[in-house]
């Protein structure tokens, strides 16, 4: 499934990661990844703060911000959040015929 990310802050590690329920409430706020394009400063930092939320939530959002603010590679860091984001919906969609207990459906 998706990867996870970690980073130290102030003597604390923080792993951002994004599950079927944290991907739910983030869109839930109003979060749509296919606006991320057209509002980048509005949305990369939500993206990035949407990534706390399945092991952080109750973190402040002033201290996300700050945490962001002095990140390197924030373009690195936004594609690999972009795979992380992607490999959770495709786990939601996503075909896994292999998997024991699986329920068949068929047209009739």
């Amino acid at each position: 499934m998706a990867k996870t990310i970690e980073i130290e802050y102030e003597g604390k590690t923080y792993t951002l990661e994004f599950t079927r329920n944290s991907v739910k409430q983030l869109e839930n706020r109003g979060f749509k990844i296919s606006e991320l394009k057209d509002k980048p400063a509005n949305l990369i930092p939500e993206f990035f703060a949407g990534a706390f939320i399945a092991n952080h939530r109750f973190v402040k959002r002033e201290i996300v911000d700050k945490i962001f603010d002095n990140l390197k590679n924030k373009d690195g860091l936004i594609g690999v959040l972009g795979d992380m984001y992607n490999d959770t919906l495709t786990s939601l969609i996503g075909d896994d015929e292999e998997k024991e207990g699986n329920i068949a459906w068929k047209v009739v």
